[in-house]
């Protein structure tokens, strides 16, 4: 039995990590809800869990020399 969860991660090798457990917890049966900034380098939208986005006020230049 499904439940639904709330996925909270930090772009990088953090959410690189996160990735696979996320799908499978959707193949369990779980409604799953990645939130994340709208401004990010690897998490995306995907048919496996519903992506929610917030404004932030960096660009991607800065999130990127930041990594």
């Amino acid at each position: 039995e499904g439940g639904r969860l709330l996925v909270v991660p930090i772009d990088g090798s953090h959410w690189l990590s996160m990735h696979p457990v996320v799908e499978r917890l959707q193949q369990r049966g779980h409604d799953v809800v990645v939130v994340a900034p709208e401004i990010n380098l690897r998490i995306h939208p995907s048919v496996l869990y519903n992506l929610k986005t917030y404004p932030v006020s960096y660009t991607r230049e800065y999130v990127e020399a930041e990594f």
